[in-house]
């Protein structure tokens, strides 16, 4: 009796020790503007990688923001890095990670990273 109450106890130990994490990766076009631009020339270069992140912590699945407040944080701090007004540049290969981790449901922190990189035109 004193050994199962013993292994029993060393398995929740080690249940309560360990985190839960699960990550994922979108390579996709989430940008919906109307912008054409022809490539087929080498009339420009890419200047600069920008990457952008936004996080929220949740207790029992309560607090924080939605997940797509939470993009948007994080593609505003990308365009922000990015420098963009009134100069001939644009992004390009726009990633967008994302890592779900913690104790689910005691304790959840999602965080979302958008990176891209940066061209100019000539």
């Amino acid at each position: 009796m004193k050994h199962t109450i013993k292994i029993t106890l060393i398995i929740l130990s080690l249940g309560v020790l360990s985190s839960c994490g699960v990550g994922y990766s979108y390579v996709l076009n989430q940008n919906h503007n109307a912008t054409q631009v022809e490539l087929s020339e080498s009339n420009f270069k890419v200047v600069d990688k920008v990457s952008g992140s936004s996080e929220v912590e949740y207790v029992f699945f309560f607090g924080g923001i939605k997940k797509r407040n939470l993009y948007k944080d994080a593609y505003t701090q990308l365009l922000d890095q990015a420098d963009m007004i009134g100069k001939s540049k644009a992004i390009t290969n726009l990633t967008t990670e994302e890592h779900v981790g913690g104790f689910p449901p005691f304790y959840t922190r999602r965080t979302i990273t958008v990176h891209a990189q940066v061209i100019e035109f000539e």
